[in-house]
């Protein structure tokens, strides 16, 4: 919200998977433009959230089934392309271009996954607090969701969307 830099001090500033997690994603924006140089490029790519593009979609799907409140990052609005196009345009960034990316993570296994997505905000947390057995049941469910392949490996699916921009010169 406050970079520690002078003003044109670069000549790109990019922001990744991160922009959905700023309490006030326009002021992240023109703080990422007032550093970057005249005719410097401003940049961010975040998952898809709302779309279902979020490499945890299917623990967050499975959540929702159970009833499970599954929390969401402060500025997830900021996740669609309309919204960044939006912030992009409203800090005074010209030639902005906007691209969807279609990517894939495998994990070793199930295991790999799950430990892995333990670790993402709000998630860990929600199921840390949940009853024993619910987070079981969630755990089997998620797990019958993601098949792995024939040598064991689980691989997701996600979706993220991209804009830059350039600082007028």
């Amino acid at each position: 919200m406050s970079l520690p830099f002078s003003a044109a001090r670069f000549d790109v500033a990019v922001m990744a998977l991160v922009i959905f997690f700023v309490p006030d994603p326009a002021k992240g924006v023109a703080e990422m433009v007032r550093v970057v140089s005249p005719g410097g490029m401003v940049a961010a790519y975040v998952w898809d959230f709302l779309g279902g593009g979020s490499p945890q979609d299917a623990m967050r799907q499975e959540m929702r089934i159970m009833g499970v409140t599954t929390p969401s990052p402060p500025s997830v609005h900021a996740s669609k392309t309309q919204t960044l196009v939006e912030l992009w345009n409203g800090a005074g960034l010209v030639d902005v271009n906007t691209r969807e990316f279609n990517v894939q993570r495998t994990f070793e296994d199930f295991d790999d996954y799950w430990q892995t997505s333990l670790l993402g905000p709000g998630v860990g947390a929600t199921i840390a607090s949940m009853a024993p057995g619910d987070a079981e049941q969630l755990k089997t469910r998620v797990r019958a969701r993601l098949p792995a392949d024939s040598s064991g490996h689980i691989t997701c699916a996600a979706r993220a969307n991209a804009i830059k921009g350039r600082q007028p010169n």
